[in-house]
C-alpha cells in the first residue's frame, strides 16, 4: 500500500515527491551516525543543516540533473547507461561532495568553508567510487525516470552517514568509517592504532587515513 502511494505520488508530483524524499533521508543518514557516535546529546542543529543542504541543492539538482543525462543519452543500452555512468562520476559526484562539506560548513557559520572539503574531499570522492558507479549503474539500468531521485535519495541514506561521519570524525576514508563501527567506543587515536583499522585499508580503499579531529 504504502509503496503504491510512493509511486503514485512520484508520479503526479515528481519534483516534490523526489526533493522531499531526498532530504528526509538525507537527514535521516545523520541521525544515523549521531546514534553510532553514542553521543550524550542529539546535534539536532547539524541535521537540519544537513536536511537544508541536501533539498536545497542536492535532491534538486540530482532531479534536473537525471533528467538532463536521460535527454542527452536516452535510452538504457549498455553504450547509453556507460555514458550516463562516465559523466555522472567524473562531474556530479565531486560537486556534490563539495557542496556538502561547504555547505554545511557555511551553514554552521565556520570562519574558513573549505577547511573540510581540503582535508577530505579526495578521499570521499575515492570512497564514493567504491559505492555510487554501482548504485547509479542499477538506477540508469532498471529505474524508471520519475523515480531516479527518489532511488538516489535512498542510496544517499546510507552514503549521508559515511559524509557525516567523515565531516566530524572521519577523513573520508572507509577504512576509518568501518573501523569505527566496529567499534564506537574508540577514540580515533585507538583506532589508528588499532590492527584491524589498517588491514580494512589495505584490502578495501588503498587509502591511506590521517587523524583529523577529536571525536566530540
Amino acid at each position: 500500500m504504502r509503496r503504491a502511494v510512493l509511486k503514485e505520488a512520484a508520479k503526479r508530483f515528481p519534483w516534490l515527491a523526489n526533493v522531499t524524499l531526498y532530504g528526509c533521508l538525507f537527514a535521516g543518514g545523520d541521525l544515523v551516525h549521531q546514534l553510532l557516535a553514542q553521543k550524550e546529546r542529539m546535534d539536532w542543529k547539524h541535521t537540519r543543516n544537513v536536511a537544508i543542504v541536501a533539498i536545497s541543492f542536492h535532491g534538486n539538482f540530482n532531479y534536473f540533473w537525471l533528467r538532463a543525462l536521460e535527454r542527452r543519452f536516452p535510452g538504457k543500452s549498455a553504450g547509453m547507461v556507460f555514458r550516463k555512468l562516465l559523466l555522472d562520476q567524473s562531474f556530479a559526484s565531486p560537486l556534490g561532495t563539495s557542496v556538502f562539506y561547504t555547505g554545511v560548513s557555511f551553514l554552521e557559520g565556520k570562519e574558513d568553508v573549505f577547511e573540510d572539503w581540503r582535508e577530505k574531499f579526495f578521499n570521499t570522492w575515492k570512497t564514493g567510487l567504491m559505492y555510487w558507479p554501482f548504485m547509479q549503474f542499477l538506477n540508469f539500468a532498471l529505474m524508471p525516470l520519475h523515480m531516479r531521485t527518489a532511488f538516489m535519495g535512498c542510496c544517499a541514506f546510507l552514503w549521508a552517514t559515511f559524509l557525516c561521519f567523515s565531516r566530524q570524525n572521519g577523513d573520508g576514508t572507509a577504512a576509518v568509517a568501518l573501523a569505527f563501527i566496529m567499534d564506537p567506543r574508540k577514540t580515533l587515536e585507538e583506532i589508528f592504532d588499532s590492527n584491524y583499522c589498517f588491514i580494512i585499508l589495505f584490502f578495501i580503499t588503498g587509502l591511506k587515513p590521517t587523524l583529523t579531529t577529536q571525536r566530540s
